[in-house]
């Protein structure tokens, strides 16, 4: 098999077994989960396969794997079905294939009993299929095709428990606000090959970036900035960050894939791949930092915050991401890719542990957790492959994430020293600051969720017996990259640019330092609150002993805001996270607003404009219409009422009638 075959087989795969999972699930149930689970797994190891004959990608000397045929012929700019596969798409895909078959196991046992598991595993086939079109494609509109096809798997499988008003707002507010974004994104792709004369992305970047025949773009900062708004969209980034929190209404092993390895990492794959578009406008690379630090702040803040156990690692998603821009804005893929690919295996190990954990304690609350013991006892396999990537998210040395964080610090280092030639050194302070600022931020919130989870107090944690083997399995597949993969930044440099990954001495330090004093602080105030926990009782385990793990996770996000508070916070005076807060707490509970603001600004405008247009249909044109109707219908009623069969009544009026026309004939004659 040759490697272009085999690359094309990578998303054609999961696609035919999201086909044929959606025509058989209901006429044949037994093969649903080989359909669901074979396909993928073919596709990761033929994603492996290409990664090793590209042997490096560019960076170690081996040229892109590039194929093209011609879809359409516009006459102007022409469409092709092409891929180009150099070590950042290799790698990424990789990710995308093992973290999806890892969902994809890991659900057969999640959903075990859930009736609408055949459509649910077709979607996340379909789910991967498309992102790993994002990854290969070298055209933009093929690119976005996929793009596309991510935005209605998200909403369906977000809502998948449509049951719970939670869900159904959730994928509804998750589609529109990514569709928000797509408008101008769309509209930026097209200015794009409007500037360049092709939509190949391959092109593009050599045309931006030859010495000899380099070609700058006429419009740079209005196409970097349209296309930076699709980017906040599908990578949840500030403003357009809002609709991944509420997400989390979906199963578990969804937002391990949303998060992980589709969806979100597709926007920061697509700026990476055409980065020198925005590295042709500083003023776009200083929104592009802006807005990373402005998300990583404000994100850590609110995940300190938040209740619901996959809410606080909603927002730490945010939260990295904004690294991963950061990175791009100081003009190092390399690093953001990097973290980008650690990040996916720690986070998708930390979603689907969160899931075990929900089931195991009965409900999703942080609160309730923090009021029973036992919890680590009942589940320790994911107690400790949690722990483990937690470390990771702290940034903890010798845990993937260290390595990566540290990649991006030490590259806003070198911007914000005045060494990267074409960044402004303003934006190199800006994501450095905010970068260490969040490292603090990262562990205090990773600590605090470990210590409600794991080390409650008072009643022992209801047994709701062992997980099935294959979730436990899956843990521990991704526990050994996130435990290792960050040992691999000497040989990253050849799949990605070339330049180094090591982390440097004084980001190391700083970052090390900072997170072990978000640790250290979060500890103390955590023993200082503890002992209000035992007097202060708060809501109850909602979820049924001996529901399935994913019947679980539905009846607590059902009963979350009825029994703890909202869906964000709880009224729990035993939190460290309020307590080091203070009266900021209230703010960050509920993400600082944003969705106020969006309601005062945007909903209920358009509202009093559909209620207003309501109102003129149905008062003004329909009268109108009900006018035009009506006339006919009384001008009918007054002939039908003349028609009365009567002779004499006939010939009274004939005989009137002819007396008036006389009358006025006689008139007329005399000139009157």
């Amino acid at each position: 098999m040759t490697t272009t075959t085999a690359a094309v087989l990578v998303p054609l795969l999961p696609f035919l077994g999201a086909a044929a999972g959606l025509l058989l699930g209901r006429r044949a149930p037994g093969f649903v989960r080989p359909l669901a689970v074979l396909p993928t797994l073919a596709a990761a190891g033929l994603a492996v396969l290409v990664a090793v004959r590209q042997g490096g990608g560019a960076g170690g000397g081996t040229a892109p794997l590039t194929a093209a045929t011609r879809l359409a012929d516009t006459g102007a700019v022409p469409i092709d079905l092409a891929l180009h596969i150099d070590g950042f798409a290799a790698l990424v895909a990789v990710l995308v294939a093992v973290v999806a078959c890892c969902v994809q196991i890991y659900s057969t046992g999640y959903l075990r009993d859930d009736p609408r598991y055949p459509s649910y595993a077709a979607l996340v086939s379909l789910f991967t299929a498309a992102m790993l079109l994002v990854v290969y494609s070298d055209d933009l509109i093929v690119l976005l095709v996929g793009w596309e096809v991510m935005g209605i798997c998200s909403y369906f499988l977000v809502g998948h428990y449509w049951e719970t008003a939670a869900a159904r707002s959730a994928s509804l507010k998750a589609f529109l606000v990514t569709k928000l974004g797509d408008v101008p994104f769309l509209i930026g792709i097209l200015a794009l090959a409007d500037d360049t004369g092709t939509f190949r992305i391959s092109e593009i970047h050599s045309r931006l970036t030859s010495e000899t025949s380099g070609v700058p773009l006429d419009h740079p900062t209005v196409i970097a900035l349209l296309l930076l708004a699709g980017v906040a969209g599908k990578s949840a980034q500030f403003p357009l960050h809002t609709w991944l929190p509420d997400a989390m209404a979906g199963p578990t092993p969804v937002s391990a894939l949303i998060h992980a390895a589709t969806m979100v990492a597709a926007g920061v794959y697509f700026i990476a791949r055409l980065l020198p578009v925005f590295a042709s406008s500083a003023a776009a690379l200083a929104v592009l930092a802006a807005m990373a630090a402005v998300t990583m702040v404000g994100s850590a803040l609110a995940a300190l915050a938040q209740d619901d156990i996959k809410r606080v690692l909603a927002y730490s998603t945010v939260g990295q991401l904004g690294y991963m821009t950061g990175a791009l804005a100081v003009d190092d893929r390399g690093a953001a890719v990097f973290h980008l690919i650690a990040h996916g295996a720690f986070k998708a190990l930390l979603f689907l542990c969160a899931g075990v954990v929900i089931h195991a304690a009965g409900t999703n609350s942080l609160a309730a957790m923090s009021r029973m013991s036992g919890l680590a006892q009942r589940i320790p396999d994911a107690f400790w492959t949690m722990t483990v990537a937690l470390l990771a998210l702290a940034a903890i040395p010798p845990f993937a994430g260290f390595f990566s964080k540290e990649a991006v610090l030490g590259a806003a280092e070198h911007a914000a020293t005045g060494h990267t030639s074409g960044v402004p050194t303003g934006v190199g302070w800006t994501v450095f600051l905010a970068g260490l600022l969040t490292a603090l931020l990262t562990a205090a919130y990773a600590a605090r969720l470990w210590l409600l989870a794991f080390r409650g107090r008072g009643e022992p944690a209801p047994d709701h017996g062992r997980q099935p083997v294959v979730m436990n399995v899956v843990l521990w597949v991704l526990f050994l990259p996130t435990a290792a993969f960050g040992l691999a930044y000497g040989a990253l440099p050849d799949w990605f640019d070339g330049e180094s990954l090591a982390p440097t001495l004084t980001t190391s330090v700083l970052g090390t330092g900072l997170a072990l004093v978000g640790v250290l602080v979060m500890y103390g105030a955590w023993r200082h609150t503890s002992a209000r926990a035992a007097r202060v009782p708060l809501g109850a385990v909602a979820a049924h002993p001996d529901a399935a793990d994913a019947v679980s996770e539905a009846e607590a996000i059902a009963t979350h805001e009825a029994a703890y508070g909202s869906i964000a916070g709880a009224r729990d005076p035993a939190d460290p996270g309020r307590l080091l807060l203070g009266p900021l707490h209230r703010h960050a509970a509920v993400g600082f607003h944003l969705d106020a603001v969006y309601s005062a600004l945007f909903v209920r405008p358009v509202r009093a404009a559909a209620r207003l247009v309501r109102f003129l249909d149905r008062e003004v044109v329909e009268t109108y219409v009900r006018g035009a109707g009506g006339t006919p219908r009384l001008l009918g009623a007054a002939v039908r009422r003349a028609q009365t069969g009567n002779v004499q009544t006939y010939l009274g009026a004939l005989l009137a009638g002819s007396l008036v026309l006389a009358v006025a004939a006689v008139l007329v004659a005399a000139g009157a």
